[in-house]
């Protein structure tokens, strides 16, 4: 079973691009427009890893890390955040402890999906931590 990725943007081509590249690199991958979409989506089939812009409507990128961090069902998924080049981040802003990267725009979709492969080295999918606890 292999692993499964939410991508989290509001720009269309960023989400094309990271979600061939994370396919072809042999992931499941879902995607949401906003921050809100992938709190439902991650509520509802948890994913083993949240790649998630900063900046979206509805809801941001920190919010939704700390939206996924306070969720009993969504606590221990790693998120590796995203950010846009003149978006300046104070270090507090992503230390949160979901958060185990962050990424500035512009960025290699390989490295994003190395990146997806090293975090997930050692992570059960979550599909397998279902079936184990039914």
């Amino acid at each position: 079973m292999s692993h499964r990725i939410l991508v989290v943007d509001d720009e269309n081509h960023i989400l094309q691009v990271l979600s061939l590249k994370l396919r072809n690199s042999g992931f499941d991958v879902s995607t949401a427009v906003d921050g809100e979409d992938a709190l439902r989506q991650a509520i509802e089939n948890p994913p083993d890893l949240v790649i998630t812009d900063i900046q979206m409507p509805y809801m941001n990128g920190i919010e939704l890390c700390n939206a996924l961090l306070e969720n009993k069902t969504t606590s221990r998924i790693p998120v590796v955040v995203i950010t846009a080049r003149g978006h300046t981040l104070a270090v507090s802003d992503t230390d949160i402890a979901n958060v185990r990267e962050v990424i500035s725009k512009p960025f290699s979709p390989r490295g994003v999906a190395e990146l997806a492969t090293s975090i997930l080295a050692n992570v059960p999918t979550q599909t397998s931590e279902r079936s184990e606890a039914a």
